[in-house]
Parts: structure tokens; C-alpha cells; sequence
């Protein structure tokens, strides 16, 4: 069993260091991407790392925008071209953690080759009765002009209410953003979303389409039941707002319980002593890489 993590990365190259450190093992490879707004140059020396690569794809991203999904719809398909031969395919960005010894996390992923984790809720619940904006309203987030969103509030006044452009059940979620994705269904997101340039086109108006298109996609298609609803990531909503809270020491007790095997958001310029109490809390070390 051979995982790829995929690790979206714009800040905090330390600390990108330590997460690889942390995920190191024999059968893992590593594959960054550097968000093209700033300089890769502070990344490169990560690649010194055993099996650390920097990602061709660059996307200079927006937050909440389509370049999001677009970065890595681009990424996965460089990994699956890689010529190496993948069960999974794990997303992270450089702020995530893991909160279990590395071997466990493998036998874990070993246990199920075949089977997907993301987390999703179905159009109907609660967190949909407000995302449903994200689809129904135009949104310029893609785009970075003056006056963008004078203009965004007129058409969103004058045109009717979009449409997604397949007859599909919606999925997605507040986690639906971090996912670990078997090859089957890795390669199914890929080649749909190369085969249908209307929905791209139509989710550069959306907003937050990476917590709900490649649920919506997968769980729409032939593999949806070996998707399994957790994506085995501890995030932290209770701040409100559009962005999980940031993880300190004071978080320690929850994530020891909360039985995942990742979690986001962290900052070491923050609370670093909060990944220093994880270090400590993991059962062992992987000796791959020097610490």
C-alpha cells in the first residue's frame, strides 16, 4: 500500500518541514504545491527530503475561489501521470497534523485499499440551506478587478438564480475541502471533470466549490459506495466564521479523544508547543527522515 500526500502549501516553510518529518515512511511520497503568490525559492530545500517533490502545477490561488479546485484537479493529475503507483491519493495543506503514529495511520489505509474517506452532508441539511448561495448566485471570486463586487451584487439583482448543470443530488460540506481518495476515485474526478468543460466554466462563478464538487462528483458516480463519510480530519468550527479555528495548546485534550488521524488548523508561529505535545503524544517516531 503506497500513499501520496498532496500538500497545499503558501507560508510557514519550517513548519512544512516538521508535517513532513511527522508523515515520514518508506511508502509515502510527497508532492507540494506552492501557491504561484509567492516566492517557491524559502520551499525548495524540502525537496532534499527523501521522496519530497515540488509539484510542476502552480495556481496562483484566491480563497474560496475555483483556482482552489482547479490546483488540485491540476496536482492529482500529475500524480496519477507520475508512472508510480498509488492506492491513495491524501490531501493536507501545510497547517494540518497528524494525530496518530505514522505506521498506524498506514495500517489503517491498508485495511481499506479500495475506499474513500471525505466528509459530506446531502443537499436538504442544515449546512446546505445556506451553501445553496454558492451555487444559485454569481460569484466573482475567481476574478480580482475594481469594482468586482459592485458588479457581482448587480447581475446576482438582475439574472435569475444558476442552475448546477447535471442532473445530480449535491453533496458537500464544511470539511469537504480534505479528502483521501483511492486511485479509482482520484482517477473518476480527474478524467469527468477533463470530460465536462461546461462545469468548469460554470464553477468559476461559484464559491467554495472544493467542499462540495468532488463530493458531488464522486458520489454521484459508480464508486459513490466505496466512499466512506469521514475523512478522519479533527477541524474546529465552533468560532463561527469561514475559517476553522486555529488549534492550540488548550486543544490537546480533544484531539488525543477525538480518534482522527489529522487535523487542521495549526500555526507554530502561533503555538508551537502544540506540536510539540502531539510529537510527544504520537506512540513512535518515523525514522525515515532526521528530526
Amino acid at each position: 500500500m503506497r500513499i501520496a500526500h498532496l500538500i497545499t502549501v503558501h507560508k510557514n516553510p519550517a513548519q512544512v518541514e516538521r508535517l513532513l518529518i511527522a508523515l515520514a515512511h518508506e511508502d509515502a511520497d510527497f508532492y507540494l504545491h506552492v501557491d504561484k503568490n509567492v516566492d517557491a525559492q524559502p520551499f525548495a530545500y524540502l525537496t532534499q527530503l527523501p521522496r519530497v517533490r515540488l509539484t510542476r502545477t502552480r495556481v496562483a490561488v484566491r480563497w474560496a475561489s475555483y483556482r482552489f479546485t482547479d490546483a488540485l484537479l491540476q496536482c492529482t493529475r500529475e500524480i496519477l501521470n507520475s508512472g508510480r503507483p498509488y492506492d491513495f491519493i491524501n490531501l493536507l495543506s501545510g497547517q494540518d497534523y497528524p494525530l496518530k503514529p505514522i505506521d498506524e495511520i498506514h495500517r489503517f489505509f491498508a485495511r481499506h485499499v479500495g475506499s474513500s474517506f471525505m466528509s459530506f452532508e446531502r443537499e436538504g441539511s442544515l449546512w446546505w440551506s445556506h451553501a445553496r448561495s454558492r451555487i444559485e448566485q454569481y460569484h466573482s471570486t475567481y476574478y480580482q478587478f475594481k469594482g468586482q463586487y459592485r458588479l457581482q451584487g448587480l447581475v446576482n439583482k438582475l439574472l435569475p438564480k444558476r442552475q448546477f448543470p447535471l442532473p445530480y443530488t449535491l453533496y458537500g460540506g464544511p470539511d469537504g475541502s480534505w479528502w483521501t481518495l483511492s486511485h479509482a476515485c482520484a482517477t473518476y474526478l480527474v478524467e469527468f471533470m477533463d470530460g465536462h468543460p461546461g462545469l468548469r466554466r460554470f464553477c468559476r462563478f461559484t464559491w467554495g466549490s472544493d467542499e462540495f464538487l468532488p463530493a458531488t462528483v464522486l458520489l454521484n458516480s459508480p464508486l459513490r459506495d466505496r466512499i466512506i463519510n469521514n475523512n478522519y480530519r479533527y477541524i474546529d468550527w465552533s468560532a463561527g466564521g469561514a475559517n476553522p479555528r486555529l488549534l492550540t495548546i488548550e486543544d490537546a485534550p480533544r484531539l488525543a479523544q477525538s480518534g482522527q488521524l489529522f487535523a487542521r488548523k495549526f500555526d507554530a508561529t502561533v503555538d508551537a508547543s502544540i506540536l510539540d505535545e502531539l510529537d510527544q503524544k504520537r506512540l513512535q517516531t518515523s525514522p525515515c527522515f532526521p528530526a
